[in-house]
């Protein structure tokens, strides 16, 4: 793998996700109470031997750039790196062109460093995906199959497939159709493979008659700088690809894991709850590829007397008598006061702890970080550094499916979400 280089997309301002990406950029979204999306491609990449990743990235990158300089540092020896290379202005005449126009676009943008000598493969990933893959083993298939491009693909069902862009294969794997969000029986069709073929290669189908494409591509060096300077097309999935099946040989790489594109607040809040399930289907307890972070001093959770089920709970919170947090994701720094009830939420914690000058110090009337005395939260997001006073319901009892700003807070897909520092006074309400 030392002769692979990864990129991953951090994606555009993710509308989809605010307000969480109101402060931060998409891949800086914490994730199951003590990672960040962008940790699941690196991690994915040191797992396989990939130790050569750029981070591309164009809206909020502060807290992504402290994230990444604060947890992945390589020694002298290893020779690696993870580098995020964020929308820079040049000496062109038009300084709007130097903003990333798509995903194509960013890459191209940045060709210079995938130029580099030694070199031969560029891996293109997603900073917005929850999944475990070797890596290690497509670029194997890759090269045995003399592809210029790998895709990776997974089958799915029918009813999946309007929102995926589906691939047709033939005898050998090689893509030679491609069919963006089919919508009709007549565009299903074209598209359609035998489940007996994905069976007769080692991923058990089970009916599913549909290839999806993941996003995830391992290019041959040369083949993609060629694909991208006879295009000017902005995006790869939409775009390049499509020509690439059409010009060169694209080959898939099959896939049956879990994998989540976590782009909407929906997703994102049944991804993380999910991973608090004892029958998850992405487990975070796997030594052989383990998801990497940063390295926090916290000391360890202190629980006196709370009831907790089918949870995940990181380092560093205090969990008062009387507490009763179930199916939800507490984050760190979480203060939790007595009798409060979590359920079905995700907490995402706080960034410091409040000193008792500090807490002193507070106008009359605001509550400390973290959720007061007798508090009720249930299907809801709270954001970092929230401060939620003691007694309040903190529950989208509207049926509302979105709600506009307003009482520092917002309701999407159905969800209540907390922003990002925001207090709710004990006057507060829906």
């Amino acid at each position: 793998m030392k002769n692979v280089v990864a990129v991953v997309l951090g994606g555009g301002r993710g509308t989809r996700l605010q307000p969480l990406t109101t402060y931060r950029s998409k891949p800086a979204v914490p994730l199951a109470a003590k990672y960040r999306l962008i940790d699941i491609p690196i991690s994915n990449c040191l797992n396989a031997g990939l130790n050569h990743v750029f981070v591309l990235t164009q809206f909020m990158t502060a807290s992504l750039h402290q994230h990444i300089r604060g947890t992945y540092r390589f020694d002298a020896f290893g020779g690696g790196f993870v580098e995020i290379l964020a929308a820079q202005q040049t000496m062109d005449a038009d300084a709007t062109l130097d903003w990333y126009q798509g995903t194509a676009d960013a890459v191209r943008k940045n060709l210079r460093y995938l130029l580099q000598p030694g070199f031969d493969y560029v891996l293109i990933l997603s900073g917005d995906q929850l999944y475990r893959m070797d890596f290690a083993k497509m670029l194997a298939e890759h090269q045995a199959s003399g592809a210029d491009v790998s895709i990776a693909g997974k089958p799915v069902e029918r009813s999946e497939a309007s929102a995926l862009g589906i691939m047709r294969l033939d005898d050998t794997g090689r893509v030679i159709g491609f069919v963006e969000k089919p919508k009709t029986a007549e565009q299903l069709d074209q598209v359609r493979m035998d489940p007996a073929w994905i069976d007769a290669r080692g991923v058990e189908s089970h009916g599913r008659d549909c290839l999806a494409s993941m996003g995830i591509y391992l290019w041959n060096r040369d083949a993609m700088v060629e694909a991208l300077e006879q295009s000017n097309s902005s995006d790869f999935g939409k775009e390049i690809f499509p020509n690439a099946i059409k010009q060169r040989h694209v080959q898939v790489s099959l896939f049956d894991g879990y994998w989540e594109d976590i782009g909407t607040i929906r997703s994102f809040y049944e991804c993380n709850l999910a991973m608090a399930r004892a029958d998850s289907p992405f487990s975070l307890a796997d030594a052989s590829a383990p998801i990497y972070t940063r390295a926090r001093f916290l000391p360890p959770t202190r629980c006196d007397g709370a009831e907790i089920t089918q949870s995940l709970i990181a380092e560093g919170c205090v969990i008062e008598p009387g507490a009763k947090i179930e199916n939800s994701v507490i984050g760190l720094r979480c203060r939790i006061g007595k009798n409060a009830v979590i359920k079905d939420s995700i907490l995402m914690g706080a960034d410091m702890y409040e000193t008792p000058s500090q807490l002193a110090a507070l106008p009359p009337g605001e509550p400390p970080l973290g959720v007061g005395d007798g508090t009720l939260i249930q299907g809801a997001i709270v954001d970092k550094n929230c401060r939620i006073a003691p007694g309040l319901k903190v529950v989208n009892d509207t049926g509302q499916e979105d709600y506009g700003e307003g009482r520092n807070c917002v309701v999407r897909d159905g969800i209540l979400v907390v922003p990002k520092n925001c207090t709710l006074g004990p006057d507060w309400h829906l």
